[in-house]
């Protein structure tokens, strides 16, 4: 007969644990332990409590950060994981000193940084600089988005969010029909009558919550004066589209310095268009840079790279004020750029699209005949796109309707009838102009490719090996908060790879 070794699972084991030596120096959360107790300042948070008299004693701010800043790092998210955590990972125990804040303690301490966070961020960053890991000459900046803790399907303008609180309303109506025709006919209320007054209370509720929402909220506009899609569970997160699809999320932004790859600068935004962060996340970073000692003009003459999605005349004013050596391509930079131009053969072959030499201008008439032979007329004299100066012809739509030519023809979006565009000058100071002819150099074609190896894998790092693939919080400020916590992540990670020397 086989022998076996015997177990007793009644047995009991006292192992001696001694917290401090589970933090191995070198490691990251040796590096957290270390940072919070004896480099940043944590008075920041002492006018968050008034239990000096009265009240029983608080989690130290400390014990909570490092949680918090642990659990991200691993991927942790959610307050109730890192919860779990400081019951069942030595490491947890050891940084929360064998303490065990519950997940509502967790998700309100991280809710509640609101005017501590840039002070503690900056303090990391110090620590970056006092570590020789900025430089200061390079700086690349982009976006992640992501999505938030909001439902896409509670998005619409006010009038279409009013038409789904009326279909809710109806849908109500015909559930208490329904209801009291069950309860004639059964002679008492049955399961299903039971079943469809739990869902009539949901309905009810939705409809008062929306109905609450539309007294306390008005129209979102945008910078073109149209109304935006507004969101009842989040109205400052945004619908976005992205590579993966739409959806309700938010952008958070990075300034990324060459060195060491640290973020000098992060700010979450409700707003899916790049375009429209450029000038305060610069300002930010500034900012950020003078607490730690940096002077007015550490910006100037340094070299700045953006994508083509930062690329307009307010932001290339900006760059240019800011005295930045500033590298943004437009749209159609990749399309002029000789190395792309293999792909083109792998493309499926369409019609040659129509340029300006092959319509006919007719001086007398002032109006342009197209290869089909219709007539494009005079639509606007004269307007400004880009501090370039146009005169817009425009064709008939019953012209365009069914011609065969149509598909290598000009297009303009919402419109049935093609424009043509003329270019009859430029306005002074075409900062445009300026930045094609400085990204075409060849400096500026060996210096903007650098910009996706600078600041690609900072987000491929937060998204790909924390797992911050969402927002867990709601609202702008809070939403920065997380963000901002994963950010200086990924600076303590820095330190501890390339600083503590």
């Amino acid at each position: 007969m086989a022998k076996f070794k015997r177990y007793d699972y009644s047995q009991k084991v006292l192992i001696p644990v001694c917290l401090e030596e589970q933090l191995e120096a070198g490691s990251l959360e040796f590096a957290i332990h270390t940072l919070i107790e004896t480099r940043l300042d944590m008075s920041v948070f002492e006018g968050n409590y008034k239990n000096d008299e009265t009240g029983r004693s608080a989690y130290d701010p400390k014990i909570l950060l490092k949680v918090v800043l642990f659990g991200y790092s691993r991927g942790l998210i959610s307050s109730r994981d890192i919860e779990r955590a400081c019951c069942e990972n030595v490491t947890f125990m050891a940084l929360s000193g064998n303490q065990r804040p519950d997940h509502s303690t967790i998700a309100a301490f991280v809710s509640s940084m609101k005017d501590q966070i840039l002070p503690l961020y900056c303090n990391i960053l110090l620590v970056c600089e006092q570590e020789n890991l900025l430089d200061g000459s390079f700086f690349a900046l982009d976006g992640l988005k992501l999505p938030s803790n909001a439902s896409m399907q509670w998005s619409g303008k006010l009038s279409e969010i009013g038409k789904k609180k009326e279909k809710i309303e109806h849908k109500v109506k015909q559930l208490l029909a329904q209801q009291i025709t069950t309860d004639k006919q059964a002679g008492s209320q049955s399961a299903d009558g039971s079943r469809r007054q739990r869902q009539i209370d949901k309905l009810q509720k939705q409809a008062e919550r929306i109905d609450k929402w539309l007294k306390e909220n008005d129209a979102k506009i945008g910078s073109k004066g149209r109304e935006l899609q507004s969101n009842v569970t989040d109205n400052e997160s945004a619908k976005m589209k992205t590579s993966h699809g739409t959806m309700q999320g938010y952008n958070g932004q990075a300034l990324v310095d060459k060195k060491h790859q640290v973020i000098v600068h992060a700010q979450a935004f409700g707003n899916a268009h790049d375009h429209q962060h450029l000038a305060p996340m610069i300002d930010g970073a500034k900012d950020n840079l003078k607490r730690i000692g940096k002077s007015e003009d550490y910006f100037e003459d340094t070299i700045f790279t953006a994508d083509t999605n930062y690329h307009n005349q307010s932001n290339l004013k900006k760059c240019q004020e800011e005295k930045l050596d500033a590298y943004i391509p437009d749209l159609k930079f990749r399309s002029r750029d000789p190395r792309f131009a293999t792909q083109r053969r792998y493309q499926p072959k369409k019609g040659k699209k129509f340029v300006l030499a092959d319509f006919k201008y007719d001086p007398q008439k002032d109006h342009y005949i197209c290869p089909n032979g219709k007539v494009l007329k005079l639509n606007v004299k004269k307007y400004v796109q880009d501090r370039n100066i146009y005169r817009r012809y425009m064709s008939d739509a019953k012209d365009c309707a069914r011609c065969s030519l149509r598909p290598r023809c000009f297009y303009r979006k919402n419109t049935k009838r093609r424009t043509l565009d003329v270019p009859i000058g430029a306005e002074k100071n075409n900062f445009s102009k300026a930045m094609l002819k400085k990204i075409e150099s060849d400096k500026g074609r060996q210096i903007y490719p650098q910009r996706m190896a600078i600041v690609e894998p900072v987000f491929a790092n937060i998204r790909a090996r924390k797992r911050m693939d969402r927002f867990t919080l709601r609202g702008k400020i809070k939403v920065n908060i997380q963000w901002m916590l994963y950010c200086m992540v990924h600076n303590i990670e820095k330190i501890v790879n390339y600083g503590f020397t």
